[in-house]
């Protein structure tokens, strides 16, 4: 593909794009996964192959676009850049939304371990897809099970582009919220990183994004891979990486695959610099973990409900089984409505004890009904968080204007039992003082 100045100027924002699943990238293989029986499954749609919102390369996006963007497990033998290098298990899924509307962006992680029905295979995890079948299969499973969401285009980043990425922009800055320290043999994982704030290079920012020796597993990995990319964008913004051009070009041609055209691309470029941080959303596919016993495979189940509501809220899709009950395709009209009933997690982040029982008790006093505190964060907020994990910004909205103050942020940074997360900063003056 030739680069011409245009060309360059996609890459920057390409990078970015990129980068939100390569910084989800891991080296494991996850082997060990056995996949259910093959059984008959109903047909899966097509998604369309054309996107009729690009007029040439001058031309702005016309429409809202979905990319799917996957992190794609190392194939062993495959030589970096080859299609055979892109045939791995999804290590990362993520599905972007960019709409030229309102200049924003929203992230939807999927969890590799997402239970959803692949034809002729039957019940197994989201990763296999395109191992199976490819980036075809894997858009078609996901607008099967994403009330046949229209995904336009693929960006695929196979093992090793993370880590040289991070390294050929000087690394980036994270807080490790906790000490991560183990070996992990059957994956040649050895992960040595201390609490705090710490520029972390190629290596150490995959140790953080691969860690998963605690009680979340891969969700926990979620999580650290939104910190990660918060990170790494912040970094891409400083105007010295513009030095480091040359470098980041051949790197994505070793670990980089997509169908978008050179002209698709500068669009993306031209709408990337009109998206400022503050509308870049980012949730996670909200659900649970399977039981013991519960499959014969750990699973990632969904709750349809919730994931209704994101891709209502985000991605500006209607529950299939409500598309033929009104004109509109919206029945639920509960969707819209705020609830007092959302589930709150409270942290205290703010230096001073007891402020988190303290802000559980005001939301309660405020007609909140689900509120809990967990353990203090370990690091301080000079202003007050409201996360938002499972994509309800109304809920949000509502507890920001009962509290007076707090900055909303839509990610899955918080505690991943939680709806909403509340992280008390030092701005909250306690009324319990």
């Amino acid at each position: 593909m030739p680069i011409d100045s245009d060309g360059s100027g996609f890459r920057r924002w390409l990078w970015r794009l990129a980068c939100v699943g390569s910084g989800l990238v891991s080296a494991s293989v996850g082997l060990g996964v056995a996949l259910w029986t093959p059984g008959p499954a109903a047909p899966i749609p097509q998604a369309s192959t054309q996107v009729p919102a690009y007029g040439g390369a001058n031309s702005p996006i016309a429409r809202p676009v979905n990319v799917l963007v996957m992190g794609i497990d190392r194939v062993a033998d495959a030589e970096p850049g080859s299609p055979e290098s892109f045939g791995g298990r999804s290590d990362a899924m993520l599905l972007l939304r960019l709409s030229p509307q309102d200049n924003s962006a929203a992230v939807l992680s999927v969890p590799r371990d997402t239970q959803v029905e692949i034809p002729n295979y039957g019940l197994t995890k989201i990763n296999h897809a395109n191992w199976m079948g490819g980036p075809a299969l894997t858009r078609s499973v996901l607008s099967y099970n994403f009330n046949n969401l229209e995904i336009d285009r693929y960006v695929r980043v196979n093992t090793g582009a993370f880590r040289a990425i991070v390294d050929a922009v000087g690394g980036v800055r994270v807080f490790v919220p906790k000490p991560m320290q183990y070996v992990d043999n059957t994956q040649g994982l050895e992960i040595d990183l201390e609490q705090g704030w710490q520029t972390l290079n190629g290596d150490q920012a995959e140790q953080f994004a691969r860690f998963r020796n605690d009680e979340y597993g891969d969700i926990g990995r979620v999580q650290r891979q939104q910190m990660l990319l918060k990170a790494l964008r912040k970094r891409m913004a400083n105007p010295t990486i513009v030095a480091r051009i040359p470098q980041l070009l051949e790197i994505f041609q070793d670990y980089v695959d997509t169908n978008l055209t050179p002209e698709e691309m500068v669009s993306l470029v031209r709408f990337g610099l009109k998206v400022s941080p503050d509308e870049l959303e980012m949730v996670m596919l909200p659900g649970r973990a399977s039981e013991v016993g519960e499959f014969n495979a750990s699973y990632w189940l969904m709750d349809e409900a919730k994931r209704d509501q994101i891709l209502k809220n985000y991605f500006e899709v209607a529950p299939v089984a409500n598309l033929a009950e009104s004109g509109d395709g919206w029945s639920d009209v509960s969707l819209n409505q705020p609830s007092y009933n959302v589930r709150i997690a409270v942290q205290n982040a703010s230096a001073q004890e007891n402020q988190g029982q303290y802000m559980a008790e005001r939301l309660r006093e405020l007609g909140f009904t689900d509120v809990y505190v967990v353990d203090d964060w370990s690091d301080t907020n000079a202003a007050t968080e409201i996360i938002v994990q499972q994509g309800d910004r109304d809920a949000a909205n509502l507890i920001k204007r009962h509290l007076g103050l707090g900055s909303i942020d839509s990610a899955s940074t918080g505690d991943l039992e939680s709806e909403i997360t509340v992280r008390v900063g030092s701005d909250w003056d306690s009324p319990f003082w």
